[in-house]
Formats: structure tokens, C-alpha cells, sequence
């Protein structure tokens, strides 16, 4: 699934990045809105992970979609 389709479910899958990211607030999700540059700077933000990082993992979470 391309990243236009994660964002078009992103209501659906939210509560999937809500168990992955169990840091992330509900706003976090809100603000990110299956972006994946503003999901992954959320990521950084929280977990202080390098951008590369949360890239990666940002990349795998939306390939399961």
C-alpha cells in the first residue's frame, strides 16, 4: 500500500500505530495523519531515534498495509 492509501485509512489504522508507537498521543496520531515524514518526525521526537531509524520503521509499518 502506497503511503496516498495509508493516508486515506488512516482513521482505520491508527489504533495499529497507536500499539506499534505506544508513546504517541492521540494528538501525535491527529497532527501525522498518515503522513509519513510527519509520522516519522513524531517518532524521532518521542523515542529519539535517528531520522534514518524511524524511517525504517515507519517504511515496514506502512509495507503491512
Amino acid at each position: 500500500m502506497n503511503s496516498d492509501t495509508v493516508e486515506g485509512k488512516w482513521k482505520q489504522i491508527k489504533g495499529e500505530a497507536k500499539v506499534q508507537w505506544g508513546k504517541l498521543t492521540d494528538d501525535d496520531l491527529d497532527v501525522a495523519a498518515g503522513h509519513k515524514d510527519k509520522l516519522s518526525g513524531k517518532i524521532q521526537e518521542r523515542y529519539g531515534k535517528s531520522k534514518e531509524e524511524a524511517d525504517r520503521e515507519v517504511d515496514a509499518f506502512y509495507s503491512k498495509y
